[in-house]
């Protein structure tokens, strides 16, 4: 009984410590993203200029050795003057950008991308709701952009960075179908000749092709770099990473909280041959993908002087262009959604080395991935993430069947000789040792496992953080409907029992947030339970009778198609446990001890 003791701690002090950390953590982090998602909206929707307001633009400051050539140019650290996105967009020449998922525009001031729209994304289920707006320029107080460019030597001459302005033809449109051309000549007659192309997704790939008429050698370094002006909202879960990343080097994966990063000022990883970096949210990312085989240094910093923001760049060795002569070096951007398919065709057509790790499937990749592509694929099936889920729980439970029913078996036994249980608590009454020898004797001569079944629950627990996992990070399940009221499987069951499901015209605080689904979880594995015995054991029997209430308050704030898997799952356990019980000759207890609850106890002894 000893193993069985601890193993009752250990679940007493789990659902104390997940019940603690729903309540008092994750249920201020629900009430504080909605109220984010909210002031989003109405930021992005508030798009006409205001009166009386100017433009500020990003006049570059090299950061100290930016004109040796040994750093990655700096940008703005003055604070801007209130403007709309709508007049900092409209400040300066663009060329549009239109694709089938993504609008916007590049400045060709330093040649930036700072406008970029997703076409496929809101910011809530609203139809009506505002795009995704994922770039911005640098005069918006959120300002977030990308840009290539060079650092010169003593004999380049000027070069393309900041404050350059490109050239380019009038009236062009960058689409999947049509690449632009942007040029430049500076004094010393070299002349950089961009052409920036876009895929039907997310990819930028900006090749620049320096031509050396100065009659020398001349040696230039070639930058990237991702700005992020101030610290977005984030989730704020060791869940999910939010924040500077990047796969380079020896290191190889690198994720740099915001608060790290704003704690260590520069961190620099190391020289590197290939691969990534960037800045991620928790459904998109941006990030710089330089030229393979070219060394670079990628860094990632946080500057404070005037005005707050991350970065991410990179900065190759020398490159030498030859006299009369010409040299190509092409980058690669990402900008977008963090979708799996598109993300894995990426690390597969580009030879992008780990780039699926730009989505954060944690510790157990291996469960969470395949898993992903299962529900993905029985959606394409059935047309419906939610229909999905609940066919993915059936095949779990095929999967896991031979144990639960070895397990319910066993449960089988325990209920055939309940009577023979009974008479030993009568015939050592108080003698709570010899009542435990007994038990146990008679547990190994019947080979029953007395904790039998609490197996079926514990050894899907880590199926259940995979699919919490799935339904968190994964872009396919947001705004992923199910049916009736569920709009967006990644969030909450919106509804609560304490204003009716919404009849009473009150909003009630997150923690009293019991929707519909986790009332249905709750009842069916109260009903789950109410199958088996009641258990000998005071201390168990009250674990068993409370745990439904329990995991009912703590799964209402997790996404909705969790708390459906869970509720769904109970449902197919006790039809199967009731199917094997009946094959055993095992009475179900369901209903007496359904009744039983209301029947009155009789009175001790005195």
């Amino acid at each position: 009984m000893e193993n069985n003791r601890n193993l009752l701690i250990t679940i007493v002090l789990s659902v104390i410590i997940l019940t603690g950390w729903q309540v008092l953590y994750m249920n201020p982090k629900v009430e504080a993203q909605r109220e984010a998602a909210r002031i989003e909206a109405e930021q992005q929707a508030a798009q006409a200029p205001q009166p009386g307001t100017t433009t500020q633009g990003d006049a570059a400051i090299p950061t100290p050795g930016a004109t040796s050539g040994t750093e990655v140019p700096g940008a703005s650290a003055t604070a801007p003057a209130p403007v709309s996105r709508e007049a900092a967009v409209s400040t300066g020449n663009r060329i549009r950008i239109d694709t089938p998922r993504i609008g916007g525009s590049i400045n060709l001031a330093g040649g930036r991308l700072d406008d970029l729209l997703l076409k496929d994304y809101r910011v809530t289920v609203d139809d009506n709701s505002p795009n995704i707006q994922l770039l911005n320029p640098s005069a918006l107080s959120d300002g977030y952009y990308a840009e290539f460019g060079f650092v010169g030597s003593a004999t380049s001459g000027s070069v393309p960075g900041p404050d350059t302005v490109w050239t380019a033809e009038s009236g062009a449109t960058l689409t999947p179908d049509s690449p632009v051309t942007l040029t430049y000549t500076n004094e010393n007659g070299l002349t950089f000749r961009r052409t920036i192309t876009v895929d039907g997704n997310y990819l930028f790939t900006v090749s620049d092709t320096v031509v050396n008429a100065s009659g020398q050698p001349v040696e230039l370094r070639s930058y990237g770099r991702t700005t992020r002006m101030g610290q977005p909202t984030t989730a704020g879960l060791y869940i999910l990473h939010e924040g500077l990343i990047g796969v380079t080097g020896e290191k190889g994966l690198q994720e740099i909280d915001y608060s790290t990063a704003r704690d260590d000022g520069q961190i620099k990883p190391g020289k590197s041959e290939d691969g990534w970096l960037g800045i991620t949210d928790k459904y998109w990312a941006v990030t710089l993908i330089p030229n393979a085989g070219v060394a670079f240094d990628p860094r990632f910093a946080f500057f404070a002087d005037g005005r707050e923001r991350f970065q991410a760049d990179f900065l190759t060795d020398p490159i030498v262009v030859p006299a009369n002569g010409e040299k190509t070096i092409s980058n690669m951007l990402f900008a977008g959604a963090k979708e799996v398919h598109v993300i894995d065709a990426y690390e597969s057509s580009k030879n992008i080395r780990q780039f699926e790790l730009l989505i954060d499937w944690g510790w157990f990749y291996f469960i969470t991935k395949p898993m992903f592509y299962l529900i993905d694929w029985l959606y394409r099936v059935l047309g419906n993430f939610g229909l999905a889920i609940l066919a993915t729980t059936v095949i779990v439970k095929a999967f896991f069947f031979p144990l639960a029913n070895k397990s319910y078996k066993s449960m089988a036994k325990m209920k055939q000789v309940q009577p023979a249980l009974m008479e030993i608590r009568e015939k050592y009454g108080d003698d709570r040792m010899k009542q435990q020898q007994a038990m146990m004797e008679l547990y190994k001569k019947e080979k029953i496992n007395p904790v039998a079944g609490c197996w079926p629950v514990l050894v899907q627990i880590p199926v259940f953080f995979a699919l919490y996992k799935v339904l968190y990070v994964t872009i396919e399940m947001r705004h992923a409907p199910f049916f009736g009221w569920i709009q967006d499987l990644a969030a909450p069951d919106p509804t609560s029992l304490f204003n009716l499901f919404g009849l009473l015209p009150y909003d009630v605080p997150a923690f009293l947030l019991i929707g519909v689904w986790p009332l249905i979880m709750g009842i069916t594995m109260f009903l789950q339970m109410r199958m088996n015995p009641t258990p000998p054991d005071p201390t168990q029997a009250m674990i068993f009778n409370w745990m439904p209430l329990i995991f009912t308050f703590m799964l209402a704030s997790f996404p909705a198609g969790l708390v459906i898997y869970w509720a769904w799952n109970n449902t197919l356990s006790i039809i199967q446990q009731g199917v094997i019980m009946k094959r055993q000759g095992a009475k179900l207890e369901l209903w007496d001890n359904l009744t039983g609850m209301f029947r009155k106890k009789p009175k001790p002894a005195e």
